[in-house]
Formats: structure tokens, sequence, C-alpha cells
């Protein structure tokens, strides 16, 4: 099994594990939100289980959350997506694993950006798929752009993510534009990683549906919607591939978690999700002006839960960095080398994903540490 030597265990889950352990650990390492999702995802929760809803829903979702969710493509971005076109899924994972098995055969190649999400390779590799790494960083504000696409010959897929896990960066719509404009005329397919929309701070959003009808959208209910437990995730996709996902979903999944997608129906209570929206935002005003008084950071994040910090003036090791931080102030970080290789020993990734008291006695730590 040659294609799983590739896939490599994520370091951040051992800080996690050994963090646990620590009593007074300050956590900026997990990409979790500990905010609550709306109050009527717990109600219908409940209503099923005492309902003993005990029965697969269709391979493609619950009728009703397909509704819901094109509802909200319609609020959101005002863009019309028939309910037919949507997949929900077991998580974000689930879609991307329906996304590359519908999209690439056997050797086919997907740019990811180095750094990324660093299940986005793993995925190809568990498809045997060729994942083609593209470095990207502060002169683009870390996003792919044609320009780099132009370097790169026999490309099926493409897949960017925006906000992004770890910078935090934000396509511009010009930008996303241009990408999504290139991809079809080279005939390659465009898949983009939605999930942190909504968590934006700086800016506006733009799905990438806004631009193509050919775009694979993938999104969830794990960051903004507070939901990550719940493993329930969606995949929009052109009509005549939604056949495809489902045949792989029925095979790999039988159906989502029935229990979730009832859930889930209480999830777009806008008033309350901005409400939280607020609090990442107030958080991430914080965390940022602190740490860019200690370290270097390349572009301010304008969504998502995270900051991408240069550690080059302490240290050229970010996993070493890490270890010592966590070892020896009790402060837990994401080292940049779980993101890829291009220039990520020299990074790591800061979570704001704990209130702002947390937030501090890790800032105070620092600054007696390393000032």
């Amino acid at each position: 099994m040659k294609r799983l030597e590739n896939i490599k265990p994520f370091i951040v889950m051992d800080i996690v594990k050994k963090a646990s352990s620590i009593d007074d650990a300050i956590h900026f390492e997990i990409g979790e939100p500990d905010l609550q999702p709306p109050p009527k995802v717990w109600e219908l929760a409940e209503k099923a289980i005492k309902d003993r809803i005990n029965y697969y829903t269709e391979s493609l979702g619950l009728p009703a959350l397909r509704e819901k969710i094109a509802s909200f493509y319609l609020e959101k971005y005002s863009v019309t997506i028939h309910p037919e076109r949507i997949a929900v899924t077991v998580g974000t994972s689930g879609a991307f694993l329906v996304a590359y098995s519908i999209l690439l055969d056997n050797g086919e190649k997907i740019v990811l950006t180095d750094p990324s999400y660093p299940c986005y390779k793993n995925f190809a590799h568990l498809l045997n798929i060729q994942p083609v790494f593209v470095p990207v960083g502060k002169e683009t504000a870390y996003q792919l752009t044609p320009e780099h696409l132009s370097k790169y010959n026999d490309i099926k897929a493409v897949h960017i993510s925006s906000p992004s896990n770890p910078i935090g960066n934000l396509y511009s719509r010009e930008n996303l534009k241009r990408l999504i404009e290139y991809c079809e005329e080279k005939g390659i397919h465009f898949i983009s990683d939605e999930i942190y929309h909504g968590l934006v701070y700086d800016g506006k959003e733009h799905t990438a549906l806004e631009f193509s009808d050919n775009a694979i959208v993938i999104n969830g209910f794990s960051k903004y919607f507070c939901m990550p437990g719940f493993r329930l995730g969606w995949i929009i996709l052109p009509e005549k591939l939604v056949r495809k996902a489902e045949i792989i979903i029925q095979n790999v999944f039988i159906s989502p978690p029935t229990v979730s997608q009832y859930a889930a129906l209480g999830a777009f209570d806008h008033k309350h999700l901005e409400k939280n929206r607020k609090i990442f935002k107030k958080r991430r005003d914080f965390l940022y002006k602190e740490l860019k008084e200690i370290f270097t950071i390349d572009v301010e994040p304008e969504g998502a839960f995270y900051i991408w910090a240069n550690i080059e003036k302490y240290s050229d090791n970010s996993f070493e960095f890490a270890k010592k931080l966590l070892e020896e102030i009790h402060v837990a970080v994401t080292p940049g080398v779980d993101f890829g290789k291009y220039r990520t020993e020299k990074y790591i990734r800061f979570a704001y994903t704990k209130d702002l008291d947390h937030l501090k006695e890790g800032i105070k730590r620092l600054r007696n540490y390393l000032l």
C-alpha cells in the first residue's frame, strides 16, 4: 500500500493530546469553534432523538435541508441554486472524498497551494491522485493566481480555500473570477472550499458559484454554524455530476447522519450567527494586534479564526519551537510544517477559538518568554 506511506499524521493532534494533559495549558492549536450553534439546533436534535428518528435518509440528504441550503445561497450571495444540485455529506471531509472521486482518475493531477489544509493532499494520496503543490506567499497575499497555474501542465483540477486555513486570507473577487475563467478556458475542474464563509471580518466573501455553475463548492456546518461534532457538510455540483456523487455516497457513506441533518434545519439563525461572528472578530482584533508586536505577520487575517505568524527572529524550526512553547510555558500552537513545505518551518499558526481571557493569558506568557 505504497500510497498510504504518503499520508502523514497531524503534528497538531499530538500537541492537542499532550496539551490536554496540562491543567493550565493555553490552547491556540485547535481549529474548533468554542461557541454554541443557534438554540434551534439543540431543540431539533432533541426532538429527533425523542421521536426515535433512526433511519437512513436519502443518500443526497434530507430534501428539506437541501432546500434550506439553497435558500441560504439566494439570501447570502443572490445566487440561485436548485436543491437537486446539493448533496449533504459526512462533514466537508466526505465532500472532498466525493469531489476527488468523481473528478479525477488514478494518477491525474490536482493543484493545491503550499501551505494549505493537510487533508487535501491526504485525500489525493488515498485515491492515488497526484497533488501538485504551488508555493504561495505574501507576494500574492497567499492567493493562488492564474499566473501560478500557467507554469503547470496536465492539470485536471484546482482546489482552493477562502478564507483559508492556515492563513485566514480571503480571495479577492477579481482574482477568484480570473482563476475560474482560466480553469474554464483550460478545461480544469475548480473546487472551492468555503467552510469559513460567514467568518469574515474585513471585506466580503464571494462564492465561486457567482462566477460559474461549473464550479464545485464545498461548505459545511462545523465552523460558521459552530456544529463540529455533528459531522455535516455539503457539496454543490453541476447537474451532470450529481448522479455520480450520489453513487459514491450510496456506496461509501449510505447517507449523512440523520439526527445531525434534522438538527441542521435549525442552524440558519442569522441573528445568532452574527453575534458569534462579532465575538470571533473581537478575538481576531485583539490577537492580531498583540501578535504582530511579537512576531512578523505577513498578511492581516480577514476571515476564519487563524493567524499565520513568522517566527524567524526566534527559530527556524517550527516543530521544535512549538514543542518548546508547550513544554516551557504551556502554550500550545500548531507548527507550520503541518501545512506544507514552502517556508513552513518558519511559521506557526494561532487559532482564536477560546475566550478573550484565555487569549490574554497566552499573550502574557509569550511576551514574558520571548521579549
